[in-house]
């Protein structure tokens, strides 16, 4: 009988935020307009992974920083979800707040992301030597835009030292932090299609096209590379072969947290043993139902474990 892996998965959460989900009816210029629902919740690309992760069963210890009153309510909205398994370090200013607007008629979102407060170099090195000793030779999460103070080759840095402890690093982010940290040749990376867009310079309208131009990212070192395609589903691309999962037919209330939910999906498929193929429809089903709820509330476990795990999976030719 094999040995259970008790190591929790290790996320990093550099920016959390408090996020605030207004649903108005129409967004009128100059106009003050009434909610008709709102919703708090703790947010940020990291701590969304990491309450991913608890709700799945999943082991997971999130490292992150936080400052001022706003810090404070992101605690008390957190409440329990992650208990003891959260480490925080305090720094001076506040930690940001996110708004999202869903409206009605038409029917759009619109989302407004603060930059937050300045890490001093101190505080980061708190943070990060915890994310590295809880991580050890397991997964690493790091996700998410950097806040002020933090230098762009920080998740490079985290991925290279993660290697050498024979770990699996995580990333999903953008822009320059995103091009540092391939460098560093990370387990998994997880972009959208307007980033991988963007990188080749060039529009792609077909799954032929995003398979040939992941392959070259993938063969830079890359085990696992995913491209998510908003209402098209998702795309795993290994050495072995580029693979499709159309998304589940849900009534979409809003995309906030639906790209944090499917990286942990993938995580907790890869902790799991999963094949590609079953890793990516489990990634798949936990954005979708993301999707699903209103504001930036996550899936629930009962609703990932109905979804039927027969979703097919197509392999894809570039």
């Amino acid at each position: 009988m094999s040995e259970v892996d008790e190591r929790p998965i290790a996320v990093l959460a550099l920016n959390p935020a408090v996020d605030i989900s207004y649903e108005i009816p129409q967004l009128l210029e100059y106009q003050k307009i009434h909610a008709t629902h709102t919703w708090y919740h703790p947010g940020g690309n990291g701590i969304n992974v990491a309450r991913a992760l608890a709700e799945l069963g999943e082991p997971v210890h999130c490292c992150s920083i936080i400052g001022g009153e706003s810090g404070d309510l992101l605690l008390r909205l957190l409440g329990e979800t992650l208990g003891t398994s959260h480490s925080w370090f305090r720094v001076q200013g506040e930690t940001r707040i996110n708004t999202t607007l869903l409206e009605h008629s038409p029917p759009g979102q619109y989302e407004i992301a603060s930059t937050g407060p300045e890490v001093p170099p101190e505080v980061l090195e708190e943070a990060t030597r915890c994310f590295l000793g809880t991580s050890g030779d397991g997964i690493a999460v790091l996700t998410g835009y950097v806040p002020p103070g933090v230098p762009e080759a920080t998740y490079r840095d985290l991925a290279m030292r993660i290697k050498e402890q024979g770990g699996k690093a995580v990333i999903d982010s953008q822009g320059p932090v995103l091009q540092e940290a391939l460098q560093a040749q990370p387990y998994m990376v997880r972009l959208n299609r307007y980033v991988l867009e963007r990188s080749v310079k060039r529009r792609l309208d077909t799954l032929e096209q995003v398979a040939a131009a992941a392959r070259p990212l993938q063969e830079q070192g890359i085990e696992f590379l995913c491209i998510t395609l908003g209402p098209r589903g998702a795309m795993l691309v290994d050495a072995n072969g580029s693979y499709h999962c159309s998304a589940p037919r849900v009534h979409k209330q809003s995309t906030v947290g639906a790209g944090d939910a499917l990286v942990a999906g993938l995580v907790a498929a890869v902790r799991r043993g999963l094949n590609p193929e079953a890793m990516l429809r489990f990634g798949v089903i936990c954005g979708s139902a993301t999707a699903a709820h209103p504001g930036t509330e996550l899936f629930t476990r009962a609703e990932v474990e109905a979804e039927p795990t027969s979703i097919e999976i197509t392999s894809i030719d570039a």
